[in-house]
């Protein structure tokens, strides 16, 4: 007995004693890619008081830090410019060592949003992506790297998740977001250089769970949660996923963002402007690199049926949506009126909202020309005689029906009832008008649940659905 008793001193000792290894969150890990030309963070937990030194094996500089009281430190390591060369990180508290392997050095983007950004390339259950079989065969491509935060639903901010970043291959790729995929594809193309996708998503959630207290703290109205038991939704209680999705990645060096959002706030649209906008705001504050490039897709049209909060036209959202684009600084939105399907809230279209994302960062964040990136914007209507001219701006080689009688287009009087409007195409303008509508006074394009656009600009790109007026039915 008297030596099961030492035994049991001397292991119990011997626990207590026991060091703890460097560790660091899965974010970093064989196969990462990382910013180019940037002071990227890194950090990690060890012993507190333990001295930090991280080597990359493309300098012969040493970076090191101390672990504070919690055993947390953090550093920051200069990049070179992205190439495909392979690169290893060693990091060491003296006692222990982590070394990381398969590391690029390119581009980073985070892909963030509910169920259109989280829809794999092999698509939903009954649910495909257009070509993506094809897609999934001809994946291979050990320069696209990727990601997935799992998923987390969190009353206090998380620190860390379970996850590991992947190669691009088959096995791999069909299970990763279509319209990140996508969008990666195209900028690895057309850039040459490694890319890698930070994919967080959430089918279903609002954006307020994708944001933190401090966020929502001037939205008085929106409840936040205090218990565990509180969170009834996980993916709808405000702060949830930032917690449990954002905040443990928080801090990695990215080159920009990108989004695919909104179709669970469609009830809700008169907030989602203001909630976007301080959305985006905040999540460039955490992560500490000023206004970093921020891209999303407006909504696609879907026919919602009636819920339990009552019948609600998308299109107020789909406002929304199109009015921040106009006030959020380095933001820009790509429009997909041509790709919704009336009775799936998940076009199958993917490779359309990757690839309009991709060409709008190609553009206004990496400065290729001599293409067009976005859709025509509604200027502005004047009334002449009985017809209300509209004019828009990014039209330079005017707009277009592809041939096709314009039937979106509604007019009204001061008694605001819309009637079917007939409309022409005036080079880069519009003429609407109506035998029922004597004096116009308003007039809406695609102001619709569900409709297919029918007007574009030459290049191909669809116009947002619009209205001159501001009335609420």
């Amino acid at each position: 007995m008297k030596k099961l008793f030492l035994i049991s001193i001397l292991l119990l000792s011997g626990i207590l004693s026991a060091k703890t290894a460097i560790r660091l969150p899965s974010v970093f890990g064989n196969n990462m890619v990382l910013q180019q030309n940037a002071d990227v963070n890194v950090w990690g937990w060890a012993d507190k008081g333990r001295t930090i030194t991280v080597e990359p094996s493309w300098t012969q500089q040493k970076y090191t830090a101390t672990a504070d009281v919690s055993g947390r430190w953090s550093l920051k390591i200069q990049t070179p410019a992205a190439s495909y060369d392979v690169r290893s990180i060693k990091a060491s508290d003296g006692e222990s060592r982590l070394d990381l392997e398969n590391v690029l050095v390119g581009e980073v983007w985070l892909c963030l949003g509910q169920s259109n950004m989280e829809m794999p390339v092999k698509g939903f259950k009954n649910q495909p992506v257009e070509g993506g079989n094809e897609t999934i065969f001809r994946s291979g491509n050990k320069n696209i790297r990727f990601i997935t935060v799992q998923r987390a639903s969190e009353l206090e901010p998380r620190d860390d998740f379970k996850g590991e970043w992947e190669e691009a291959r088959p096995e791999t790729v069909k299970e990763f977001s279509a319209t990140g995929y996508y969008y990666g594809r195209l900028l690895n193309e057309m850039l040459d250089v490694p890319v890698g996708l930070i994919l967080a998503s959430w089918g279903g959630s609002w954006i307020e769970s994708w944001m933190s207290r401090e966020a929502l703290s001037d939205f008085k109205e929106i409840q936040l949660p205090r218990r565990v038991e509180d969170i009834k939704e996980k993916n709808r209680t405000p702060t949830a996923l930032y917690n449990g999705m954002i905040h443990p990645v928080k801090g990695y060096a990215i080159r920009g963002g990108i989004m695919y959002h909104g179709e669970s706030n469609y009830d809700r649209a008169d907030k989602y402007s203001g909630l976007f906008q301080r959305f985006v705001k905040e999540t460039r504050k955490i992560w500490g690199q000023g206004d970093f490039p921020f891209y999303y897709c407006q909504i696609a049209p879907y026919d919602n049926p009636p819920g339990e909060r009552g019948d609600f036209n998308s299109a107020f959202l789909r406002e929304a949506q199109y009015k921040s684009a106009s006030v959020i600084p380095n933001a820009g939105m790509v429009v997909l009126m041509d790709i919704g399907e009336e009775f799936c809230i998940h076009p199958r279209k993917k490779r359309v909202a990757g690839e309009r994302l991709a060409m709008l960062a190609l553009a206004k964040t990496y400065g290729m020309t001599g293409y067009a990136c976005e859709s025509p914007v509604f200027k502005e209507m004047e009334i002449v005689d009985s017809k209300a001219i509209l004019s828009f701006d990014k039209a330079p080689m005017w707009l277009a029906s592809c041939n096709k009688e314009l039937k979106n287009f509604e007019i009204a009087g001061d008694d605001r009832i819309f009637y079917p409007a007939k409309a022409e195409i005036k080079r880069s303008k519009v003429e609407v008008s109506s035998e029922k509508v004597r004096n116009p006074v308003a007039v809406r394009y695609a102001f619709k649940d569900f409709v297919a656009g029918d007007l574009f600009g030459t290049e191909g790109l669809p116009v947002s659905s619009f209205r001159t007026d501001s009335w609420n039915e």
